[in-house]
């Protein structure tokens, strides 16, 4: 039996448990990984919104980072829900310091339409964050943000992408489930010093979508963390979000999550 990898995911916690550190390590677990995890903040949330948040004081936030990497060789990380400048600023000299892959989540706003990140932490993340990540998926309106620029079209997204790398992310993976379509949801890959790669995937109809952010990018850490090549463990990852919300359901009300156990033999 093969030891799995570690993998930390640094972000909040869902109470719903559909998205954030609930949908991370479950994701890591069914694709074989260990899961860790440095929570950033508290939510009281379901499928139907959020309805406060709490953040735990920034050096906290490091003391549970810092003891996580002491006592664990860490093979990839992902972040998520950061919250505040404050609180990105307490980890990040930490995380540059890493010898480890890293995907950021730019989480800036829930499914439902709440802020999960304050307006004054979005140039911490710009500064902080971004440069030398080895991976940065943005839906396209938090590369909307980022960019400030409207994004309508694929050649948007290609620019968008552009402006991205210039900030210092490695490599940037635009999600396409926000841009209109019937029958297919585009993500686009960017890395420097090559064209954009449109990595398409079948159109899922259903409302059970929280958490698909979260799910993508820490699947895409776990392959990662596995050592797999940049692409293939995107395509991997968009494969298994694919199987996830194909056989998601509604455990209550509003939004569900995606099944996170769609491919073990329960």
């Amino acid at each position: 039996m093969l030891t799995p990898p570690n993998i930390l995911t640094i972000a909040g916690s869902d109470s719903g448990g559909g998205a954030g550190i609930q949908a991370d390590l479950k994701t890591i677990m069914a694709l074989g990984g260990y899961g860790m995890s440095v929570i950033t903040a508290l939510t009281a949330q379901n499928g139907q919104g959020v309805t406060g948040i709490h953040a735990p004081d920034p050096d906290f936030v490091a003391l549970q980072l810092h003891t996580v990497l002491d006592g664990f060789p860490v093979a990839a990380a992902k972040t998520g829900m950061l919250f505040s400048a404050d609180i990105i600023r307490a980890v990040a000299p930490v995380l540059r310091r890493r010898s480890f892959p890293l995907v950021v989540d730019p989480v800036s706003v829930s499914q439902s339409g709440s802020r999960l990140l304050q307006q004054d932490a979005v140039s911490a993340l710009v500064n902080d964050i971004l440069p030398g990540c080895d991976l940065l998926t943005p839906n396209t309106p938090e590369a909307e943000m980022l960019t400030n620029m409207t994004i309508e079209n694929m050649d948007d997204v290609a620019t968008a992408g552009e402006k991205l790398l210039q900030m210092g992310a490695r490599a940037v993976l635009i999600k396409g489930g926000h841009m209109e379509s019937s029958i297919v949801v585009t993500d686009c890959l960017c890395m420097e010093g090559q064209p954009p790669k449109a990595l398409p995937q079948a159109k899922v109809d259903t409302t059970n979508n929280h958490g698909t952010g979260c799910t993508l990018s820490a699947a895409i850490a776990v392959g990662l963390g596995k050592g797999l090549p940049l692409q293939v463990a995107i395509t991997r990852a968009q494969e298994y979000l694919n199987l996830a919300l194909r056989r998601s359901y509604s455990p209550g009300q509003g939004s569900g999550p995606v099944n996170h156990a769609a491919g073990l033999n329960l």
